[in-house]
């Protein structure tokens, strides 16, 4: 792993979990941030994601929360971003699906955005990556991968430059060969989505691993999370689902990425097994 260690940083999604004492955190922990940061090299950031309420409501990150995290850490710490879903969504959550769609008139808006990375200005040396999540897009919302792609890359063009941008899709059928190709036609990188009923993430590798280079983000997610968070009572503390053989073929993809130099955040949710932090015990000492 030492001959990697520029390539890869592991960590989670989120940090502030109370059940991690005893793991990461000391029992009288004050700030969870800076003490993460002592075991991990990286985290995700998924508050800001949830941006977007009803009646066009936006809320941005406040600068004193930036200002707060950016001290927390290291100069060498790097997080994960979610981009908030004001611009990711193309119509509101819907409580009833027989509500008719509403739509989000942010969707891919550049002004939302560049006031979004204006608010996290300070911490822009410390991006390692922003990860637009899409969600599954039905016809209702997105004709067709064609049409996806058309419009993203008009606004991911406007972007300015200096970022690692990711995408996160969650319709399977938009990825394949066509998919790749236009990610490398606008410098975005895939975000590996290990969980939500998607397809396994070690097959897209082993058929698409000619078109991964330079960048990439791998996020452990697991598949029911009601069903971990009733096994579990939301107590992370011990792993409920052991993933070995996923683990295992894990372990042979991340090597191989990181033999072709491609630079890798990996992020692990506490659904994945029942425990982020004792996930990535079990992963690193595959290395």
């Amino acid at each position: 792993m030492n001959k990697f260690s520029g390539l890869l940083k592991i960590g989670t999604c989120s940090w502030k979990y109370p059940s991690w004492k005893g793991i990461i955190y000391s029992k009288d922990v004050g700030d969870y941030l800076n003490e993460y940061a002592r075991h991990y090299n990286t985290v995700e950031i998924d508050q800001w994601f949830w941006s977007l309420f009803p009646g066009n409501n936006i809320i941005l990150p406040r600068p004193e929360i930036v200002a707060g995290y950016v001290n927390a850490v290291p100069d060498d710490f790097q997080f994960s971003i979610k981009v908030p879903n004001a611009i990711t969504l193309t119509h509101h959550y819907r409580k009833d699906k027989k509500e008719a769609l509403k739509q989000n008139p942010f969707f891919l808006s550049s002004d939302i955005f560049n006031e979004f990375l204006r608010l996290l200005q300070p911490m822009k040396s410390r991006v390692g990556a922003f990860i637009f999540q899409f969600e599954y897009l039905n016809k209702m919302k997105m004709p067709n991968q064609i049409a996806f792609q058309k419009i993203f890359s008009t606004f991911i063009k406007k972007c300015p430059l200096g970022f690692n941008y990711c995408l996160e899709i969650r319709n399977p059928n938009y990825i394949n060969e066509e998919y790749f190709h236009f990610l490398k036609s606008v410098n975005l990188s895939h975000v590996f989505l290990q969980g939500y009923y998607m397809p396994l993430i070690f097959d897209l590798y082993k058929k698409y691993h000619d078109l991964i280079e330079k960048f990439s983000v791998i996020r452990l997610m697991g598949n029911d999370r009601k069903e971990m968070e009733k096994k579990s009572h939301s107590i992370w503390n011990q792993l409920w689902e052991p993933k070995d053989e996923e683990l295992d073929r894990l372990e042979i993809m991340i090597s191989d990425l990181l033999s072709k130099e491609v630079r890798l955040i990996v992020n692990v949710n506490n659904h994945y097994e029942g425990s982020a932090p004792l996930t990535i015990e079990r992963l690193i000492r595959r290395f």
